[in-house]
């Protein structure tokens, strides 16, 4: 086997397809095992639905030989049609325990099939180790993760292997770093989907440069794909639903790849090549390309403007619009034509999403510099609702905020987008090929000349402590009355006009009335909403205000905005 490429076999579809056959499934198992294949990828959730599950395994586990590697997952459930992520830890446990008895010994790998956003992954990493130390998996890794999600698995369990797509359409985890993780630490890096899955599988038979060298090798396209891949050190696992499947992936274990069939894959994935250090590196010059990152609403902004007054060309999403590779592909024209200073201040959360930056000034011989715009959370929220009320004029529901955005290209994003941004997040590290990271923190310019206010929560309207703390405060400062209420009291006007005539202040209400449920707008506390376009409407501080909470909720919003609480 060392001889030969190391190809192993996905099995999903021999037991979730609607049309599936148990005898054909078993004779495809067969072809593959004739062929030399012995690395099988299955998991526990493969099979037609809830009632189904291990379904896979058992058929590997009939008929995979002892000496073969089988890769397993657990953590994901099914209910009807859907795939549901369950990474807690006792979920994972008694996963383990039912593949190992399917498969009729301790799998080689276990995996966790996939992040559950729901469960601390340190508490899925620390099950998976607990696991591998009660002898239901040999060894034990991740599946569909992010580097960031590695370094904190990493902390908690010896992840020794990682399976995610790569391949023909998919080289996210080479942008990521996540090949590089892997090499790193000696963690065995598997590919599934190296076609890009069925729908675009077919595609690989038209692609001109790989069509050119099956035909100069006798091969197929797809034989090429995966002999390449497994030249690139990691493991392709192509999926087979037919014993003729299964009989060209072990072909595909045993394909010569010349040096001009190598240098013409390289040509036709250029992201990839660098894996087998394919790419030489011109020489630094003085060009410089500056990225510049951070979450939405971050200040990366002004950063630019910085750069830009100092003959800097500024290549921003906003102004120009399009994708990011569009703004790379800017960049690359620019360098091309001899531009010699870049800033570029996108939103480049992952590595994936700045890795072609780097790549095309390294391609330019031009340094590549980053500055990190390092904002908190609350920050972060209180510019992404700034900017809303810049745009927009107004606090917008997520409808209407996809709206305003497709109509404005502005950034516009709602709660759930910004948190996600902020799970993903992945801080810029020299190894990404920067030649120097400077961090900066956020710096909010304090308002000039603000007025004293008050916030008041809706459940405290018209109590009498409130209202006599606000009647005695000689700086009669304008008061908001928030909070959420889909469906508001019907007194609420006249407690309104009451509260102004025994305090003397003006007081204006913001209520949320949108529906539960995870967020969507910015309006219902302990987002930050409200109290935004209030004091941007009254020109209020929040350092000499106060606000009068009711719950956990409204008390996190004083902390982010920086309210006292009464």
């Amino acid at each position: 086997m060392d001889a030969l490429h190391l190809i192993g076999l996905g099995v999903m579809r021999l037991s979730t397809d609607a049309d599936r056959d148990d005898a054909r499934a078993a004779e495809t198992l067969r072809a593959a095992v004739a062929g030399g294949v012995a690395i099988f990828d299955t998991a526990r959730a493969y099979g037609r639905g809830a009632g189904d599950v291990g379904h896979s395994e058992r058929l590997v586990g009939a008929l995979a030989p002892e000496e073969s590697v089988v890769v397993t997952k657990c953590g994901m459930r099914r209910e009807g049609a859907a795939w549901i992520p369950d990474g807690r830890a006792r979920a994972i446990l008694a996963e383990a325990e039912a593949s190992a008895e399917a498969l009729g010994r301790p799998p080689d790998v276990l995996l966790l099939h996939a992040p559950d956003p729901a469960v601390d992954l340190a508490t899925s990493a620390r099950a998976l180790a607990k696991a591998r130390e009660r002898g239901l998996a040999r060894s034990v890794g991740l599946s569909n993760v992010t580097r960031k999600h590695l370094e904190i698995a990493a902390a908690h369990a010896p992840i020794e292997a990682v399976e995610n797509a790569l391949g023909a359409f998919d080289d996210a985890s080479v942008r990521g770093g996540v090949v590089d993780w892997c090499r790193e630490r000696g963690a065995r890096f598997y590919a599934h989907s190296p076609f890009g899955g069925p729908a675009r599988a077919a595609r690989l038979a038209r692609d001109r440069a790989l069509v050119a060298v099956a035909r100069r090798l006798g091969a197929s396209p797809h034989e090429v794909v995966l002999a390449y891949l497994a030249t690139l050190g990691v493991v392709p696992l192509p999926g087979a639903r037919r014993p003729e499947t299964a009989a060209s992936v072990a072909r595909a274990r045993s394909l010569a790849l010349d040096d001009d069939a190598l240098a013409s894959l390289d040509a036709r994935f250029p992201r990839l090549a660098p894996l087998r250090g394919a790419a030489p590196r011109p020489p630094k010059t003085s060009r410089e390309v500056v990225l510049v990152m951070g979450v939405p609403g971050a200040g990366k902004s002004r950063v630019a403007a910085e750069l830009t007054a100092r003959g800097y060309v500024r290549l921003n999403r906003d102004e120009l619009g399009g994708t990011l590779r569009g703004i790379d592909r800017r960049l690359d024209e620019g360098l091309a034509a001899g531009g010699e200073r870049f800033v570029l201040d996108n939103t480049y959360v992952t590595r994936a999403s700045r890795s072609d930056v780097v790549r095309i000034a390294d391609r330019h011989g031009a340094h590549a510099r980053c500055v990190f715009v390092d904002t908190p959370a609350a920050e972060a929220e209180v510019n992404v609702v700034t900017r809303m009320l810049d745009v927009a004029g107004a606090l917008l529901g997520d409808a209407e905020l996809a709206r305003a955005a497709k109509a404005t290209a502005a950034n516009l994003i709602a709660p759930t987008t910004l948190a996600g941004m902020l799970r993903e997040l992945e801080a810029p590290e020299p190894s990404e090929g920067f030649s120097s990271i400077e961090r900066r923190p956020f710096v909010r310019d304090p308002p000039i000349g603000g007025v004293a206010a008050a916030a008041v929560s809706l459940r405290r309207l018209g109590e009498e402590a409130v209202t006599r703390a606000l009647a005695e405060d000689p700086r009669r400062g304008p008061v908001l009355v928030f909070g959420w209420a889909p469906s508001p009291p019907a007194d609420l006007d006249a407690r309104i006009a009451a509260l102004a005539a025994l305090t003397g202040r003006d007081v204006d209400l913001s209520l949320c009335a949108h529906a539960a449920g995870p967020p969507r707008c910015w309006c219902r506390p302990p987002l930050p909403g409200a109290w935004v376009a209030f004091a941007r409407a009254r020109g209020a501080d929040a350092r000499q205000s106060v606000l009068f909470a009711s719950s956990a909720a409204d008390r996190a919003l004083a902390a982010k905005i920086g309210l006292r609480v009464e």
